[in-house]
């Protein structure tokens, strides 16, 4: 059903060495305009304005996932659980899971409303390359494939694999964004954790003598989220970007003449489901357009794009009631015009694990020895514990200087 190479093709990784490609059906689908674009977004936004070495791709990332979903398959009971269109339609999944991203990832989810999970597979569903490939499989796995992006519990195992609180897109991207940031709190023993995995009743669960694996790995991404993803600077960066797609946003609804080429972003903002234009929105076209706009006779988009691409990192504090007199200061110096694009609260939390209130699939179980499953907050006394903690959150006000 499935053609294997003549010959293994492979990609070298810093990780993982080589990434070995078997099947014809995923080399072509690593060959598509809209796989290769990936390689244009980078995987970390605004953080590489702190970590100078996170300059990695969503592509990286997606191939390092499609490895981990492979060393997936070395497991006996996954081996067994999935017959050969089903290994295919995870091996798949893990490699196009991210296809749907926009430039600069999350900032621009944010602002125009598109949810790449959702931009993905329609891609998959209506991209004519993709729509060909798939195809000539069955006529049911493109579908097939798409329902596992959006976690419509077809295919459970394959959905708990590909998304919950340990799964393959996690494992890749915490190890590779640590070794590209230089972190050093985000090393996970992925061949441990592979060792203690088994499949009980269509359940993904883990031996209980791997849970130190597990603990290390919860521990290592909250430090990661802290350290890194939520970085103040990184967040102020990126808080600059979003006023830039709101500007231009604004600026589209006065009819304001742009002398650069903003007509993607003018029919993904019309029609956020415009797969065609929202292609053409890459990092390579928003920083042009963004380089663009720094001779803009709009004053706010100029100004607000010299900062973005000069690195004029916006200033920082806590939203506290302490801190309410110089925030009211700040903000009173601004025109009226200004004020909507100067600054901006956001809020962001995090927490080691959840297993309350949770999608499913992304509870974490434990294999006992006695072949009974439990939970990871009653076998681990150092996650309950740091449960108990709560959630942790931290509120920022970000405005120009």
């Amino acid at each position: 059903m499935f053609k294997k190479l003549e010959r293994t093709q492979v990609f070298k990784d810093p990780l993982y060495g080589y990434i070995q490609v078997e099947s014809e059906l995923i080399l072509d689908l690593i060959n598509t305009s809209i796989f290769q674009r990936l390689r244009r977004i980078r995987q970390l936004s605004g953080v590489h304005m702190v970590f100078h070495g996170a300059e990695h791709s969503r592509f990286s990332h997606s191939l390092g996932v499609y490895n981990v979903a492979y060393r997936f398959l070395s497991v006996p009971d996954i081996e067994q659980a999935l017959d050969e269109r089903k290994k295919m339609l995870f091996l798949c999944a893990a490699l196009l899971h991210d296809i749907g991203h926009g430039a600069y990832s999350h900032a621009f989810e944010d602002v125009f409303g598109v949810n790449h999970e959702h931009i993905g597979a329609s891609l998959i569903l209506n991209h004519q390359e993709l729509v060909t490939i798939f195809d000539a499989i069955d006529p049911d796995f493109k579908s097939d494939l798409s329902s596992i992006l959006l976690k419509s519990k077809k295919f459970p195992i394959i959905e708990q694999l590909i998304s919950s609180q340990l799964d393959v897109d996690r494992l890749d991207y915490l190890e590779r964004d640590a070794y590209f940031t230089g972190a050093a709190y985000g090393h996970i023993d992925l061949d441990r954790l592979i060792r203690v995995l088994y499949i009980r009743n269509g359940q993904v669960v883990f031996k209980i003598s791997g849970i130190h694996a597990i603990e290390n790995y919860l521990i290592s991404r909250y430090h990661m989220y802290w350290q890194v993803y939520y970085h103040p600077v990184a967040r102020a960066y990126e808080v600059i970007l979003e006023k830039i797609y709101r500007r231009v946003k604004d600026l589209l609804q006065m009819n304001y003449h742009f002398e650069s080429n903003v007509l993607p972003l003018q029919k993904v903002i019309e029609n956020p489901n415009n797969l065609e234009h929202f292609l053409e929105i890459d990092d390579y076209y928003i920083n042009g357009l963004i380089q663009s706009f720094k001779k803009s006779k709009d004053h706010i988009l100029s100004e607000l794009s010299t900062d973005f691409l000069n690195r004029h990192i916006w200033g920082y504090m806590n939203q506290s009631l302490e801190n309410k007199t110089k925030i009211d200061e700040i903000l009173s110096a601004y025109k009226t015009e200004e004020k909507p694009y100067y600054h901006a609260f956001r809020s962001v939390e995090n927490s080691t694990y959840k297993d309350d209130d949770v999608s499913f699939g992304e509870e974490i179980f434990i294999l006992l020895e006695n072949g009974e499953i439990s939970t990871l907050k009653k076998q681990s006394a150092i996650i309950e514990s740091l449960m108990k903690s709560g959630t942790k959150s931290d509120d920022k006000f970000f405005y120009k200087k």
